[in-house]
């Protein structure tokens, strides 16, 4: 049991009905979650306001409401603290709670839209391999160093965030990675956390159906910056237009990186293979597995980073050059006939275009590219037909299919796509309704040396179709298609 009290260190109280000098059991923002003693946070969601079921976390044991509004119906017994925002609130007593964690190891967020699973896996897998324990909280997964936890967000809400985090500290981890997203800052899941530092990977067309205007998309990322301490630093990517937009108000110290402009880091592409690249780091050759231009910016991030967090360079290079792609990050297969298939998650106009160009910029000219690619349903439609555009100008064939639909209609999803299409590229494109098919139907039109590419799902193992979530992962699709095709 904890006292109230001490869980609401500065947080800022508006008014109080009740005592707050209370033992309690756990904080709780999910009234069906609620249980006796348990302080229920009524925070105001996208979707649901919590202040609807403050009547039912007090029948469910309840003893301290945290809400913006107090109801008119007070109940005796019950203490109600009104505070300016609940969801800065909840991030503030969920680390309370759990005595501050993110203070007791070295915490580095990543946030930009496309490269930050890569980045923070990659961190996770090179301190991992310099002999540290190391945390990592993913889109893919979330590990307590070797422990494996499964991943519901990009960025997980703050008492969940604490949680891991406080096991972590219970397990001697020494460093965290963490993916931010623009959502988790945004409803504020990042609040009271210690970063020691900040990565900032690029800015590109994405989660417009939340942020409504990309000016207010960039400037909540900009907000992650803001408010890093003096003692961290914020690492940028120099190269891209909003890079130094980031550095523009932050506390910390201010570190770039680059491949086209001057730089604190530096590097440059020598060779490009499909087995890796040769790249220089500040001058000092490395050859990585990873594949694209996008990928030597991902590398060049995580040097810097490993470079800041005080690991010694040439040790950090000797890691890099052996750290594996992250799981559906242009992660790839051969068939027999050597047809290569990559699965990527490219699910953003800038993505498929970095991936797409990447595949173009290696392959000797006469290869087929077949692009599988999809767009989300209930997310930003208006990246749809740019999607389809950037698919069909850069693919020899394009073929249109569903991604997960969700509750949309997944041929009006197709529909929108195919508006991006430009009249020169429309003998290229195919419309396939079921992604299976539309994989088996890549396969059956590629030859000896093709490239099959199948973007927008990337790690995820599931398709879901009218809120129902079915088994369905892309790489063993492919696969599957090569070992019938070589039996036959």
């Amino acid at each position: 049991m904890k006292n109230l009290k001490d869980i609401l260190y500065k947080v800022a109280i508006q008014e109080v009905f009740g005592v707050t000098d209370l033992s309690i059991n756990q904080l709780v923002f999910d009234s069906r979650n609620v249980s006796k003693n348990d302080v229920f946070i009524a925070v105001k969601g996208v979707s649901v306001d919590g202040h609807l079921y403050i009547d039912k976390a007090i029948s469910l044991g309840a003893i301290a409401i945290i809400c913006e509004e107090i109801p008119a119906d007070k109940r005796e017994n019950i203490s109600y603290i009104k505070v300016a925002d609940s969801q800065v609130a909840l991030a503030i007593m969920a680390a309370n709670f759990y005595e501050n964690p993110s203070s007791k190891l070295s915490l580095v967020g990543v946030t930009g839209t496309n490269g930050k699973t890569t980045i923070a896996s990659l961190l996770y897998q090179l301190f991992k391999k310099a002999g540290y324990k190391v945390g990592l909280i993913s889109t893919v997964k979330i590990l307590v160093d070797d422990t494996e936890f499964k991943a519901t967000h990009t960025t997980p809400d703050s008492l969940t965030i604490n949680y891991y985090l406080d096991m972590m500290i219970e397990n001697a981890v020494e460093y965290c990675f963490m993916e931010v997203s623009s959502h988790g800052i945004h409803q504020k899941r990042t609040e009271g956390l210690v970063f020691a530092g900040g990565i900032f990977s690029n800015l590109s067309h994405d989660h417009l159906d939340y942020h409504k205007t990309f000016a207010a998309y960039r400037n909540v990322k900009k907000s992650f910056f803001d408010n890093l301490p003096s003692t961290a630093f914020a690492l940028t990517n120099l190269d891209d237009k909003n890079g130094l937009v980031m550095l523009q108000n932050t506390k910390a110290t201010k570190k770039t990186y680059a491949l086209k402009t001057m730089a604190d880091f530096k590097a440059k592409i020598l060779e490009k293979q499909f087995s890796g690249t040769l790249i220089t780091i500040n001058g000092t050759e490395v050859w990585t597995k990873l594949i694209g231009e996008f990928n030597v910016y991902n590398l060049l991030a995580i040097a810097a980073t490993a470079e800041l967090l005080g690991l010694e360079k040439i040790k950090t290079l000797t890691i890099l050059s052996q750290l594996e792609s992250v799981s559906g990050r242009f992660q790839y297969v051969v068939s027999s006939n050597g047809v290569i298939a990559i699965v990527d998650y490219a699910h953003t106009p800038d993505a498929l275009k970095n991936v797409l160009e990447t595949i173009n910029d290696i392959r000797t000219g006469n290869e087929k590219v077949i692009t599988v690619v999809g767009c989300g349903g209930d997310r930003d439609a208006t990246k749809r037909p740019k999607m389809a555009h950037i698919a069909s100008q850069l693919s020899s064939q394009a073929i249109f299919t569903a991604d997960n639909p969700r509750s949309e209609n997944p041929q009006t999803i197709i529909d929108e796509m195919e508006t991006g299409v430009a009249p020169e590229n429309y003998k290229k494109t195919l419309s396939i309704l079921d992604r299976k098919q539309a994989i088996k139907t890549a396969c059956k039109l590629s030859s000896q040396g093709d490239i099959i590419l199948i973007a927008g799902k990337g790690h995820e193992n599931y398709q879901e179709i009218n809120g129902i979530r079915m088994h369905f992962d892309d790489l063993e699709e492919v696969t599957n298609c090569f070992n019938q095709l070589k039996m036959n």
